[in-house]
């Protein structure tokens, strides 16, 4: 089964015209083609985008939201997502095949997603039968690839995202008595354990040696955790958490679950990114919040909160940079293309991975 995406043309090369421009150029082209296209386009623009792109977005929002919101706007012939790869799968996954949807970069990747490819999927998931037998059912955090959610989908599992994932893993249990979560591990560690899994519980499988890293008998294992990470997430740390208690004691910490177990320990509250946004919104004037997650997002909400004291957990954190490669210069460019014509970045999921992978992500939307 051929699991990779296809594209009409896909190329990563910006024009240097577009290095050119200036801020004002680019906005103006940015506006009049949105006001000339007017339905027939939508913006979907993830939390983490830059504010020059943000500010051109339709909607904002996590992955999942977004490509539901893209599937939601029939009238739309082009999507145009500003976020990363598998963001854009998920909407192509969704959307009706006569719509398209665009990248403005096609370097816009994941880490995540990428530590999970199918070829080891396949190969840890033989290995894992040799020793459990037919007890596992797999899930995958959202932040995958289209065939890894065809590969969970084609084995009866579902997908999760950081809003739902507790109750995705228990509904999970319900079914087999292991679960294999991919491929976040933070997330699935700290999912299982918030659920009364004990980290005694937990193995980990590092699909680099390809091997299960656990020291104890197999038949106490539960949660087997890919071994992969968010590299914006992992880089909040115990020390991060100590130093803002130090100097903030009155500080509450926000984390996002992809942080690591012993920073969501020592944190006052962890959940998804909406949960971060709402717990914010909400808060009393004057409290003071160290956020765990990416920077492009915090420097928004210390923006859009001045009557609080906000600061970033990890005052040296960057934004996610393969987020990032989606700026002004390539929309304008992706919204020039549409202009003439053309189909510039096209995703276009296979036919049987986009029917497994629904599967997996009708699963889960199945359960509100």
């Amino acid at each position: 089964m051929n699991i990779f995406q296809t594209a009409e043309k896909q190329t990563t090369i910006l024009p240097e015209k577009y290095r050119m421009m200036t801020i004002k150029e680019l906005e103006d082209r940015a506006r009049e083609i949105k006001d000339k296209l007017g339905n027939k386009l939508f913006i979907p623009g993830h939390h983490y985008q830059k504010d020059e792109v943000i500010q051109f977005a339709d909607a904002t929002g996590d992955s999942l939201k977004l490509a539901q919101l893209s599937q939601e706007n029939a009238e739309a012939e082009y999507i145009v997502f500003c976020g990363v790869h598998f963001m854009a799968e998920t909407a192509d996954i969704l959307t009706d095949s006569s719509q398209k949807v665009l990248l403005p970069d096609m370097r816009a990747g994941c880490s995540m997603a990428d530590m999970a490819d199918i070829s080891q999927t396949e190969r840890a998931w033989t290995k894992l039968q040799n020793m459990f037998g037919d007890t596992m059912l797999p899930l995958t955090y959202v932040n995958s690839t289209a065939g890894i959610k065809a590969f969970v989908g084609r084995h009866g599992g579902a997908t999760v995202t950081s809003s739902n994932a507790e109750k995705m893993v228990s509904w999970a249990f319900e079914q087999k008595p292991r679960i294999v979560f991919l491929p976040d591990q933070h997330l699935g560690r700290n999912t299982a354990y918030n659920l009364g899994i004990g980290l005694e519980e937990m193995a980990v499988w590092n699909p680099i040696t390809d091997q299960l890293e656990y020291e104890g008998p197999l038949e106490d294992i539960k949660v087997i955790l890919w071994k992969g990470h968010c590299s914006v997430h992992e880089n909040f740390t115990v020390e991060n958490v100590k130093e803002v208690r130090e100097q903030y004691p009155a500080m509450k910490i926000i984390v996002h679950p992809e942080c690591r177990r012993e920073v969501v320990e020592l944190s006052d509250m962890a959940g998804s990114t909406n949960y971060i946004i709402d717990a914010i919104e909400h808060s009393e004037p004057g409290s003071s919040w160290a956020i765990g997650t990416e920077m492009n997002l915090v420097k928004r909400i210390i923006t859009q909160h001045s009557d609080k004291k906000i600061i970033s957990l990890n005052p040296h954190m960057c934004p996610c940079l393969t987020m990032n490669r989606i700026d002004l210069p390539h929309l304008v460019w992706c919204l020039e293309a549409i202009e003439q014509g053309e189909s510039q970045n096209l995703i276009q999921v296979e036919e049987q991975t986009a029917a497994f992978a629904k599967l997996a992500l009708d699963r889960m939307l199945e359960r509100p």
